[in-house]
């Protein structure tokens, strides 16, 4: 049996990779998140036994080398992190915290059964952008934020360890990814719940900041191909749609979409952390995938109709 790691499994990526791994039988997957922004609810039925549960923060030594020496671990989702803006802006010493969890979890991982430590990284490392659509390799990071900052330096932990140690590495630089386990922390399920309660929705500055969107099940199908194919090794893969959509316009499709009576609120721009515009090079993601992506029409239509969604948001 194929033993996996998730870190931060009870979060909205974490969430639905571990329900994806875990319809393979030949799976047994160990979650550990500390809970402080993920959530039980998000883990798999009950109906599945190959996988473990258990409370642990990785930025905790103590508590993520127990579980990673207790079992032979051959894969490792490092996806454990503070994540939201605003939740990241208001915590900046927290987010530096997370550096922790990286070495943590690579210093266990070097010397043991790991074959291969997977890292969500994030488009933040991007910053402002210099040019669209942003390629992995051609295009400068340049982070700002402490967030942003975490991530790249992750990215070049792996980097070390895997020509240091041998370590094969994989980075997945997520864009906004979107679903039905997402928490209104994030904008399509918060404007989505404003929308079906005929609240109004509210957006920071003038709205006209482009981002991509991108439906859970394209990102979870994505990082288990290139787990199950051995793709991209010692790589970076940038996941997310390349369809551009202004937040004003998001706004406007939500309210059309759920035939709501929401008003369209603006709200003073966010210091930091909101950049401008956001658009990946999805070239080996289509590749990858092999089909279209799912459609932001689509992804909130599926949302809309998701029963464990709605009473998330009070329905």
């Amino acid at each position: 049996m194929r033993k996996i790691l998730v870190t931060g499994g009870a979060g909205n990526v974490g969430g639905a990779l571990v329900a994806k791994l875990v319809q393979d039988k030949s799976n047994f997957v160990v979650v550990v998140d500390n809970l402080s922004t993920g959530f039980v609810s998000k883990l798999p039925s009950t109906e599945h036994t190959n996988w473990k549960f258990i409370k642990a923060d990785v930025n905790d030594y103590r508590e993520i080398s127990s579980i990673m020496l207790s079992y032979s671990f051959e894969y490792v989702y490092h996806f454990a992190a503070v994540v939201g803006v605003l939740r990241t802006q208001a915590n900046p010493v927290s987010v530096l915290e997370d550096i922790s969890g990286i070495k943590h979890v690579l210093n266990l991982s070097k010397n043991s059964s790991v074959k291969h430590v997977y890292f969500s990284s994030s488009s933040e490392v991007y910053g402002e952008p210099v040019e669209l659509p942003q390629h992995e390799h051609r295009t400068p990071l340049n982070s700002r934020v402490p967030y942003a900052v975490v991530k790249n330096v992750g990215e070049s932990f792996l980097k070390s360890y895997q020509q240091e140690f041998g370590l094969p590495y994989t980075i997945f630089r997520f864009f906004n990814t979107y679903g039905p386990n997402q928490s209104t922390d994030f904008v399509v399920s918060r404007f989505l719940a404003s929308a079906l309660k005929h609240e109004d929705i509210t957006i920071y500055g003038d709205g006209l900041q482009t981002r991509t969107f991108t439906y859970i099940d394209d990102n979870v199908d994505t990082i288990v191909a290139i787990m199950e194919h051995k793709l991209l090794e010692n790589d970076v893969i940038n996941i997310g749609s390349d369809k551009l959509m202004t937040i004003l316009d998001l706004a406007k499709l939500v309210i059309k979409i759920t035939n709501s009576k929401s008003q369209i609120i603006h709200l003073p721009p966010l210091k930091d952390g909101d950049m401008t515009r956001r658009q990946p090079d999805n070239t080996k993601m289509k590749e990858i995938l092999g089909r279209e992506l799912i459609s932001v029409e689509e992804g909130i239509t599926r949302m809309m109709n998701d029963k464990k969604y709605l009473q998330s948001i009070g329905l």
